[in-house]
């Protein structure tokens, strides 16, 4: 009887204390009212508490009378008092002795952490540092501002003149995970199959996001495939948009490199609507032109009109009397056409980008919120490619081109993307959809060019420009995920719980290029010099019929993350995903983390994983044949894709056996990783983590193979063609690195402030075994370097995958501002990298290239609140990497008749004098001037 009556007064107590509660919302901002994602609204002397959400807004049931504690990393704390109102818009002011950044990447907890307080590395680059100095593009802030990423642009190399190939820890960029507001971003349409950085990898492109747009950038520096999916064995890098409602800002910048190149004019503008306080739009753009740069030399090779390979001797010449007197023939005719050696342009390739963002929330009602944001760039580039001499025939229409000609590659990039989403908390149930569209496309067009096999029609003129095809790849993916934070779990202080599915679907396209650009394979004319003319347009032949793809395939993925405050010292991550391919079937990676809090500011923090990457679409399809340079003498390429019969046990072009290469499967890894985290009198934190990154069956572009070995020669039989490569899992590989970063902020007085940061990685990738499961790779016992096991990943692209990035960088910057004027210095030591020949025999031409520091200085000045100017440098001391090794037995002026000795061995052709640098480490464009003019009203 007693528990009968018990029952109905704890009913309406209860209720009576529920009646007495009210619903509080709200959004927690900056001063300059940018939302505070993760910051913790607490009812003061409760364990009552929530967390905004990622637009700031957070929804609590309080007392009338309640007091909220608001309090976010990097703010003062506040506390507001209720009296009665249901709506509360709170702005924090900075605190100067907080020093950490909320990260939301590498958790789906629903509350953000500093980034010393979570289980895995992480770097947050902020607005303020993304525009301190003068990079204009995403991949050259991150390599200045982030140790462990790494991006230089090339030269010279086709398509990748205009997309950036980028590392994270060493790796490959197809090894890193890009997402924008925490979705994931569609890889680049562009393979890249030169002699580059990233040879073989299809990264993804972070210049189609302008700067203007971004409110910050956080690099989680692990292993993450089991959060996050393919791709993200190196880590993740996640871009989160404005979202600011109060402000417009814009500004100019120009500047150019002390040589008179290399000029950049750029204007870009954020804005910030307020859509009825029930959500923002935030709007950017950007313009950016940037001039080619040129750091070519004069060409040493001795005969521009009548010799053969590249101005070397002709075979005829075989006396020292004879070279002499054909070089002074070949001379007077230089000087008598006008023929300037100084025949190539090695740099930079000129660019012109357009692009736009938007980011977007608005609450519907009942509680839902929709979301949106994506953004377009229209991109054209102009690169060039290796110069053809008059005495090149077969590359050539004399009738044109009497005195040779310097082809150029037009690109023109065309991107878009969408997402669009609705999220709502629902009975403490925080639910998340969305679709995210993307599609980027890169078109070829040729000119200064010519296709030397078309017939020389009597009355018509050979046509010198042509469209070459595109590419474009398109990713949609749908998401949705739930997620719940509950706080006093039995023994636990918190448990985070999250689960959600993804289905994507990704589409990969070649289209054929015009007819003229690809024609002469069969029935082009013949040279002057009786041999066949090489088809199709120089420096890029077109995608032939036969290249032309269009290939689609799906993925089904689901998901669980747990994050639990085991303690208040123990923090506790386990995540696992599975993944099903439609073309490659399923994989399965998991993740565990965790933070122990040794003593007050001192943790230890680790993590053990495993991850994976699927075989893109454009490694798996991507085929077509291409002019490379190989010492100096073009050669044309065929890429054939991995069904290819070539490649597989199938028959070659003659009819004969393949090389028997297995169809490609994903690439596995196993990631470990063990950190020490402090922080010291809320002014200093350090971090130090190191890092094991082991990758089984590692996706590569095979070396090139050569008719020199007579089984290659069988295989290709008569395709017109002199070289063949494909993708293979060819190599494990494994990574060991050490990643430190330490900050500080110091308060130096009411108006003046000084930062100060160092940061470094250092990191060893290593090839531990090689796989090849081919009979016709491992049965084949050609002598020398031609063996086919050892072209399948020869020496050369051995050292690239090593040593081709800086195995270490050491960041040093400081910024110092006092009342309205600023100085910041920034020093990059960007370590040494290797190249290597191909052949052993040749391994004099092996080169290391040393470390060097590039320093940046900028100094700002507000001139009023809303108009403010910077000047600067970068690198102003105007260094340039190494010079390239130049082989001495490679001299024009060297008429010895030993074939091992005089320049008509053609040892190391490629150069002629023309190149002094690489496109290594930081490139070479030298000191850069600058200055930008910043408006916000």
């Amino acid at each position: 009887m007693r528990k009968t009556l018990l029952t109905p007064l704890l009913v309406v107590s209860a209720l009576v204390a529920h009646a007495q509660k009210i619903t509080v919302t709200g959004r927690v901002l900056s001063a300059t009212g940018e939302a505070q994602p993760g910051a913790t609204v607490l009812e003061r002397g409760t364990n009552n508490g929530t967390a905004a959400n990622a637009s700031g807004e957070f929804s609590l049931s309080v007392a009338p009378t309640a007091t909220l504690t608001i309090s976010a990393i990097g703010f003062a704390t506040q506390q507001v008092a209720v009296n009665g109102r249901t709506r509360l818009d709170v702005r924090l002011t900075a605190s100067a002795t907080d020093i950490g950044d909320v990260v939301v990447t590498g958790s789906r907890a629903a509350v953000g952490r500093s980034n010393v307080l979570t289980t895995a590395p992480v770097d947050v680059i902020t607005a303020r540092e993304i525009r301190a100095f003068a990079q204009t593009d995403v991949s050259q802030v991150l390599t200045y501002a982030a140790p462990s990423f790494q991006s230089s642009r090339q030269s010279i190399s086709d398509g990748t003149d205009f997309l950036d190939p980028a590392s994270l820890r060493g790796l490959g960029p197809d090894q890193v995970l890009v997402l924008v507001n925490g979705k994931r971003r569609y890889s680049q349409s562009l393979v890249n199959i030169n002699g580059t950085i990233g040879r073989g990898s299809v990264g993804t492109d972070l210049n189609t996001i302008p700067t203007a747009s971004i409110k910050r950038i956080e690099v989680l520096r692990d292993g993450a495939a089991a959060l996050y999916g393919s791709d993200a064995i190196a880590g993740v890098i996640n871009i989160q948009l404005k979202d600011d409602t109060t402000h417009t800002s814009a500004s100019s910048l120009y500047g150019q490199t002390t040589q008179g190149d290399g000029k950049t004019e750029q204007v870009d503008f954020s804005t910030g609507i307020n859509l009825n306080k029930r959500g923002f739009l935030d709007l950017s753009g950007q313009f950016l032109n940037r001039g080619y740069t040129n750091r070519s030399f004069s060409d040493t090779a001795p005969l521009m009109y009548l010799g053969g390979n590249g101005g070397n001797y002709p075979a005829s010449a075989t006396t020292e009397q004879s070279r002499r007197d054909l070089k002074a023939q070949d001379d007077a005719l230089v000087a008598q056409n006008g023929f300037d050696r100084r025949d190539i342009r090695v740099g930079q390739s000129d660019s012109r980008n357009f692009g736009a963002m938007f980011n977007g929330a608005y609450r519907v009602g009942a509680g839902y919120e929709v979301y949106f944001f994506g953004g377009a760039s229209y991109r054209t580039g102009r690169g060039p490619g290796f110069n053809r001499l008059p005495n090149q025939p077969t590359q050539s229409d004399l009738s044109l081109f009497p005195n040779g000609f310097l082809p150029f590659i037009n690109s023109v990039i065309n991107d878009h993307s969408g997402t669009l989403g609705v999220r709502k908390n629902l009975n403490g149930f925080a639910l998340d959809l969305s679709n995210t569209f993307g599609r980027n496309n890169l078109a070829f067009n040729i000119d200064g060019t010519v296709n030397a096999a078309l017939p020389q029609l009597p009355g018509l003129v050979n046509p010198t420009n042509f469209y070459a095809g595109r590419l474009a790849f398109m990713q949609n993916t749908t998401n949705l995920s739930v997620s719940r934070r509950y706080t006093e779990v039995g023994p636990l202080a918190t448990l985070n719980v999250a689960a959600g599915g993804e289905f994507r679907v990704d589409n990969y396209l070649i289209e054929q290029g015009e007819y003229a650009s690809y024609f002469g394979a069969i029935g082009g004319r013949t040279a002057s010099n009786g041999a066949p003319a090489a088809a199709g347009s120089q420096v890029f032949p077109g995608y032939q019929p036969s290249n032309a793809l269009n290939k689609t395939r799906t993925n089904l993925a689901g998901y669980l993350d747990l994050e639990s405050d085991i303690t208040d010292k123990l923090l506790v991550h386990l995540a696992g995903r599975a993944e099903n391919y439609s073309d490659f079937g399923g994989n399965v990676s998991g993740q565990a983390g965790a933070r122990y809090s040794l003593i007050e500011g001192l943790a230890l923090r680790g993590s053990i994983g495993s991850g994976f990457r699927a075989p893109s679409l454009q490694q798996r399809y991507f085929n077509n044949t291409s002019t490379q340079f190989v010492s100096g003498l073009p050669q044309q390429v065929l890429t054939v894709n991995n069904d290819s019969p070539i490649v597989r046990n199938g028959f070659g072009g003659s009819g004969q056996q393949g090389f028997g290469v297995e169809p490609l499967r994903q690439e596995k890894s196993k990631n470990y990783g063990l950190g020490l985290t402090a922080t010291v009198a809320r002014q200093l934190t350090l971090t130090v983590d190191a890092y094991q990154i082991d990758i089984r069956d590692r996706i590569v572009l095979s070396s090139a193979f050569t008719r020199a070995n007579p089984l290659v020669a069988t295989i290709l039989g008569s395709l017109p063609v002199s070289q063949v490569q494909f993708f293979a899992n060819a190599v494990n590989t494994r990574t060991r690195g050490l990643d430190v970063v330490a900050n500080e902020r110091i308060a130096l007085g009411p108006d003046s402030r000084l930062l100060l940061t160092a940061a470094a990685n250092f990191n060893s990738t290593e090839v531990t075994s090689f796989n090849s499961s081919s009979s016709t790779i491992n049965n084949d016992q050609t002598p020398g370097v031609n063996n086919l096991q050892n072209r399948l990943f020869d020496r050369s692209q051995r050292t690239r995958l090593e040593h081709g990035n800086p195995r270490n960088k050491i960041n040093l910057a400081a910024a110092y501002n006092v009342g309205k004027f600023g100085i910041e210095a920034r020093s990059v030591r960007f370590g040494q990298i290797q190249t290597a020949d191909a052949d052993p025999t040749r391994a004099y031409l092996d080169q290391t290239f040393s470390a060097k520091w590039i320093t940046d200085l900028t100094v700002n000045v507000q001139l009023a609140k809303q108009l403010g100017l910077v000047f600067g440098v970068n690198n102003l001391f105007n260094v340039y990497p190494d010079k390239i090794y130049v082989d001495p037995r490679n001299n024009p002026n060297n008429f010895s008749t030993d074939p091992a000795t005089s320049f008509n061995s053609s040892l190391d052709n490629s150069n002629r004098g023309r190149f002094l640098y690489s496109a290594n480490q930081f490139g070479f464009n030298g000191a850069y001037y600058f200055g930008r003019l910043n408006i916000t009203l």
